[in-house]
């Protein structure tokens, strides 16, 4: 959807940046230990998040250790864009999926990619609305307004009205078809103003966690 063109976007690495920090920083996200892939974005640095380099860097590492059975993860999020094909590479990797520490916005998507789907005791999910920053949706709107035909940013926003639906129903969809219970499903993209932390029992009661 064009609207995840952003995520994309925001996600890529700052200008002026070397190709070796890169990948030093990409590979410091995934380490093997035995039958787990670490996934830690937030020991890399101060902008440590999922990023679309994170993709082909999951499929690498998962090539390289044939062994792997579970994903374990510990971000804030980031790109949701690139969660969502990371959850799909877990999800075709069969990979069980456990939180160490948080797995807050976009990682949820990556953690619901998994079949069985742990937390360790002390750690946390952390769930939000979609949002979009004003500033972001001007810069948006410039950018696209010509290819798109926008003659005004009324039809700019008539566009954000229909492209928004459809993106919470394909959200919502997604994490109905992981086993979750539809009602919390729909709770997860309810607007709210600050991260939810759900309690472990109610993450258990609605499918989020599952043996």
């Amino acid at each position: 959807m064009r609207t995840l063109i952003l995520s994309i976007l925001l996600a890529l690495p700052a200008a002026g940046k070397c190709a070796g920090e890169e990948r030093a920083s990409l590979a410091s996200k995934f380490r093997a230990e035995g039958t787990v892939l670490v996934y830690d974005t937030e020991h890399v640095g101060e902008d440590g998040e999922i990023t679309p380099d994170d993709i082909d860097g999951l499929r690498a590492a998962l090539r390289e250790n044939p062994g792997v059975a579970k994903l374990r993860l510990n971000s804030a999020g980031g790109s949701i864009w690139a969660a969502e094909d990371m959850s799909r590479i877990v999800t075709d990797f069969d990979l069980d999926t456990e939180v160490d520490g948080e797995c807050s916005s976009s990682c949820v998507t990556v953690f619901l990619g998994g079949k069985a789907r742990s937390m360790t005791r002390g750690s946390r999910l952390g769930l939000h609305s979609r949002w979009w920053a004003a500033e972001d949706v001007q810069n948006y709107y410039e950018r696209n307004k010509i290819e798109e035909r926008w003659d005004t940013p009324f039809e700019f926003g008539a566009w954000i009205y229909e492209d928004t639906q459809a993106e919470v129903y394909e959200a919502i969809s997604f994490v109905v078809s992981r086993g979750v219970d539809p009602a919390f499903a729909i709770e997860m993209h309810a607007p709210r103003d600050s991260m939810w932390y759900p309690d472990r029992a109610d993450l258990e009661k609605a499918g989020v966690l599952r043996p």
